[in-house]
């Protein structure tokens, strides 16, 4: 019975370990979609798999030339996704397993004195920079700036925007329903992909949401308009329902989540 057991495992290992590296690879494909380093990684990938076949098959020859290659290609590696591979370490590092969650009242709440203020600053043409933390902590941003603690209203809200105020320069981060700091800064995005045309204030949204898991919401100052930004990209938005569904439903993902 061992001796069965052992010969079917002999059979199906190699193809578990396909399985295995296939889901690796493609988990990492995703993470680095579109950064600088993913047509690298790309051609990688490539060179992995005709590893695999080579040892399947039997190439000895191409079997040890891949080996040899991937021997003194870890360094280069390391160098062409060092970026990368910091924020990624980043983002593992700064996950907790205990978080506070909202109650829907709440959440309603938040929701409805964010768009308010959203609006109201859209309307003068006031910009407006607010990341809600989620998962991954914002501690390091938050010391970038000047610590508030206060519960979120739409009035308070306005008032930091406001450009007479000392603390409109940068952006706010929301821990919950409270505002823990006000004119924070922002990582800035390298996506290549990204319209030159675009501003500062929407760079530092999309970075923020590149190197963290945060809700950035966004009103441009040039004309007005809202964005809200998440995972690393924009949600147009066309008027305050719309706004205050996509927030909701990004806010209440999170608090089943947990």
């Amino acid at each position: 019975m061992f001796e069965t057991v052992t010969t079917v495992w002999g059979i199906i290992k190699p193809f578990v370990e396909i399985a295995i590296l296939w889901a690796v690879f493609y988990q990492i494909l995703v993470f680095f979609e579109g950064t600088r380093a993913f047509q690298v990684l790309k051609g990688i990938t490539y060179l992995v798999l005709a590893f695999v076949l080579s040892q399947i098959l039997g190439f000895d020859t191409l079997n040890w030339l891949l080996t040899k290659f991937f021997a003194i290609s870890i360094l280069a590696v390391l160098i062409i996704f060092q970026q990368e591979l910091r924020q990624g370490l980043a983002r593992l590092g700064q996950q907790h397993l205990f978080n506070v969650a909202l109650e829907e009242s709440e959440l309603i709440a938040l929701v409805d004195e964010i768009s308010g203020a959203a609006f109201k600053l859209s309307q003068k043409k006031t910009g407006c920079l607010i990341a809600i933390e989620r998962e991954t902590k914002l501690k390091t941003y938050i010391e970038s700036g000047s610590r508030i603690d206060s519960r979120v209203s739409s009035e308070l809200l306005q008032s930091i925007f406001n450009t007479a105020s000392p603390l409109h320069d940068g952006g706010i981060i929301i821990r919950g329903e409270r505002i823990v700091a006000a004119s924070c800064l922002f990582p800035l995005s390298d996506n290549p992909h990204l319209s030159k045309l675009i501003g500062t204030r929407h760079r530092a949204a999309i970075g923020m949401t590149e190197h963290t898991d945060a809700i950035v919401i966004l009103v441009s100052e040039e004309t007005g308009e809202i964005s809200i930004a998440a995972d690393g990209r924009f949600i147009p938005i066309v008027n305050k329902e719309r706004f205050a569904a996509i927030l909701k439903s990004l806010l209440a993902k999170e608090t089943k989540k947990k």
